[in-house]
This record gives structure tokens, C-alpha cells and sequence, in this order.
């Protein structure tokens, strides 16, 4: 089986190629969201920056499962959280507070995801944070940022502490209230967001037994070191993927999705 995402078809009219492909690839995130169970009802959001000098992004409407989300009813706004164009949807302003925080004072932040995770929100409601007792979470030590809670993000003012508080990492956890990634492309969130996450489930399974076994600083560089090579251009002359996993590992995990999409009888994405 293949998928859009594999065999594009034409572009509608109205589109650009660049964006109807961006749609394409966010509504497949939304439904890998929805297969994966990183859903919190109608809420949280994965928004991706259309190419272009407007600082124009793409976003979930509000009031739709992220099963229902089509290429065609994804929502373009500004920085402001203002609808670009038609929209037959609305969007929740209030849940773009963070997201629009990071897309316009981060640069390679073109493309951010949220989640209220069981085990995310269990790791952020903690006090020790993640710590480096698996595989997954040794690759992101270097990579952690944190923000402490403030509440509901709805409030513009706290949009400078949580630039300010992410620095130059890729990662947060958000205090009490789940995670957040930000990366230049849908596939390369995802998989950060896949590490995180399952970080913090097999750390909430381990602390079931006792605290786990601490992994070395040197060791965590040495796997933070490792996943950082995985994602660089391949070497002239090899035949390896590095630099492609994450592309791949989407493209996977999408055709997942998918199917489930086509034995509910929901049509195929990026259909029209």
C-alpha cells in the first residue's frame, strides 16, 4: 500500500504544490496523532509554517477530532492566530499562544507539536523530570528544556519566558502540563516527539519497579551523539539512510494510519 504522501496527486485549484504538499503531510500527522492515542479530545495542536516571506502556518480547526482533519480543512492564520483567507472552521487562538511563541522567535521552529500524554503529563507533573534510565531518554538529555506552569497558556506575556526557557533545544516539557517539540520538518517533529514520549512512558513503567538504573553523562552524549549522525546527509558513495530515517519512519507509521482510516471507511488523505 502507498499513500499520498509517497504518490502525491495533482494539486487542487488554489493551492501551491508547496502548501497542498505541507497539508497532505500535516493531515497524515493528525491521523498518526489519532492512531497513536496522542489525542486529547478536540484540544492541542501540531501547526507547520507554509513557505512563503507572510509567516503563514497551518492548523488543526477547532472543534474537529484529529481523525476529521482533511488537507482541505486544515486552517491557514497568521502570528496573531487570525484566519488567512476562507476558512468554513474556526481556530482556538488561546491554543496557539506557545505555538506562535516559538514559530516566530525560533528559526528552524517551523514545525511544532503538542501533547497531554498520560505519560507525558505524569513525567511533567513530576519532580524529577525525565531522567536518563532508557535508551530513549539518554538520546535526549541534551536536548530538555523545561517551563514551569503558569497556568493555561493564554496570556501573550508568557510567550518571552517560554522562548526564553527553550533556548536552543528541541524539546520541553511544560511543568505540569505535557510536552512540546519543535523541528524544521513534519517527519523530524515526529520523531522527536516519538522519543519523548516514549521516554516518558517507559519511565513511568520503570518507576512501577524502582527509580531504574541511571545512565552516565557520557553515555547520554554518546546516544544524544548517535541519533544526531542518524540525521545527517549520507556520505557520498553510501548506500545508508542517514539523514532519511525520520522521513521513513513517518512515511511507516502513516501508511498505519491509513489503513485504519480506509477500514472505517473514511476516505484516503489528500483526496478531493
Amino acid at each position: 500500500m502507498t499513500t499520498t504522501l509517497e504518490k502525491p496527486g495533482a494539486t487542487p485549484p488554489g493551492y501551491s504544490p508547496e502548501e497542498w504538499a505541507l497539508r497532505v503531510e500535516l493531515a497524515a500527522c493528525y491521523h498518526l496523532f489519532d492512531y497513536l492515542g496522542w489525542i486529547e479530545m478536540i484540544f492541542n495542536h501540531i501547526t507547520i509554517r507554509v513557505p512563503g516571506p507572510e509567516h503563514h502556518f497551518l492548523i488543526n480547526p477547532f472543534g474537529l477530532h484529529y481523525s476529521e482533519v482533511t488537507p482541505q480543512n486544515l486552517v491557514k492564520i497568521d502570528l496573531n492566530g487570525k484566519i488567512v483567507g476562507h476558512s468554513d472552521y474556526p481556530v482556538n487562538p488561546a491554543g496557539f499562544v506557545i505555538h506562535s511563541a516559538l514559530h516566530a522567535n525560533v528559526p528552524d521552529a517551523l514545525c511544532i507539536m503538542h501533547t497531554h500524554t498520560t505519560a507525558g503529563l505524569a513525567v511533567a507533573s513530576s519532580k524529577r523530570g525525565l531522567v536518563p534510565t532508557n535508551f530513549y531518554s539518554a538520546t535526549l538529555m541534551s536536548d530538555i528544556a523545561y517551563h514551569d506552569f503558569e497556568g493555561p497558556s493564554v496570556h501573550d506575556d508568557e510567550k518571552a519566558r517560554l522562548v526564553a526557557d527553550l533556548g536552543d533545544k528541541h524539546a520541553m516539557i511544560l511543568r505540569n502540563h505535557g510536552l512540546l517539540v519543535a523541528g524544521p520538518t513534519i517527519p523530524d517533529t515526529f520523531e522527536l516527539m516519538f522519543r519523548l514520549d516514549r521516554a516518558c512512558e517507559i519511565q513511568v513503567a520503570t518507576e512501577q519497579i524502582d527509580e531504574g538504573i541511571l545512565i552516565s553523562d557520557e553515555i547520554c552524549k554518546t546516544a544524544a551523539s548517535r541519533i544526531l549522525n542518524n540525521k545527517r546527509p549520507t556520505p557520498p558513495g553510501q548506500a545508508a539512510v542517514a539523514g532519511k530515517t525520520a522521513q521513513i519512519f513517518f512515511t511507516a507509521m502513516a501508511r498505519q494510519a491509513e489503513k485504519k482510516r480506509l477500514a472505517a471507511g473514511l476516505p484516503p488523505n489528500g483526496s478531493f
